[in-house]
């Protein structure tokens, strides 16, 4: 196959998956396809129980068992891989590492001089240079997922996968973190894909919006957001779009 041909984004083609016990079969995800273009951020939106987070682990391979396929710059997904970071909603630090050794624990195949390099690297992406040293329980909740966040990013992958990562912060800190994802961003272009309850979080960082249906456990609508950053939440462009998402929430499935 030509190179020409070939999606240089993610794309997620038809994927089912259902959870079987002896006594029930549940649908967690039914039929799902989308396409994500290399460097742009998509943002999953959906009400509770819709098969956001379990999707993003079928991306990411930490699910296996499910129809359909998922492919990477052409490339058929079959389990987890370097080539996709993954940050959750609670940072999970290693409580006795520092954070520069936290960091260099998803490094492998590299020098002690290159290990070290690269994290300071991120170490300054991520606005932490001056707390190497320090440990988990010395960091606010902020700073510990940006230490998650370079964490993701450290391997230099092709897709950064964000599962509600911003879920636990307060307000302002969630809007700083915002602010500080999409700066990242702009620096390094990564693929992001980011499951959110957030729909103004979504608008502002997605260039697409996917919103999940929790009857069929589907995707409902997809919205391109081609709002020129930085964006105005308050601008009528952005409210209009936050009432066509809010729209689809009480649409009966």
């Amino acid at each position: 196959m030509s190179s020409r041909n070939v999606f240089a984004g993610l794309t997620v083609d038809g994927v089912s998956k259902t959870f079987r016990n002896a006594k029930k079969s549940v649908h967690v995800l039914r039929d799902v396809s989308l396409k994500v273009e290399a460097g742009s951020i998509a943002c999953i939106v959906g009400k509770s129980g819709c098969g956001k987070s379990t999707l993003l682990r079928v991306i990411a391979g930490l699910e296996t068992d499910y129809d359909g396929t998922v492919t990477l710059s052409g490339s058929v997904l079959r389990g987890p891989g370097r080539d996709r970071g993954v940050v959750f909603q609670e940072p999970r630090l290693l409580p006795w590492l520092s954070v520069e050794g936290n960091i260099a624990f998803a490094l492998q195949g590299l020098t002690p001089f290159e290990k070290r390099r690269r994290v300071l690297r991120y170490l300054k992406k991520v606005g932490l240079t001056k707390s190497a040293r320090s440990y988990p329980h010395q960091l606010s909740g902020g700073m510990a997922q940006r230490v998650a966040i370079a964490r993701g990013l450290v391997n230099q992958p092709k897709v950064l996968l964000l599962d509600e990562p911003f879920g636990a912060l307060d307000a302002l800190t969630r809007i700083q973190m915002q602010q500080e994802t999409l700066r990242l961003w702009e620096a390094l272009r990564p693929t992001m894909v980011m499951v959110t309850h957030d729909i103004d979080e979504a608008i502002f960082l997605g260039d697409q919006v996917i919103v999940m249906s929790a009857g069929p456990k589907t995707i409902r609508k997809k919205l391109s957001v081609t709002l020129p950053r930085p964006r105005d939440r308050n601008s009528p462009e952005f409210a209009a779009l936050r009432r066509e998402i809010l729209a689809e929430f009480f649409v009966d499935a």
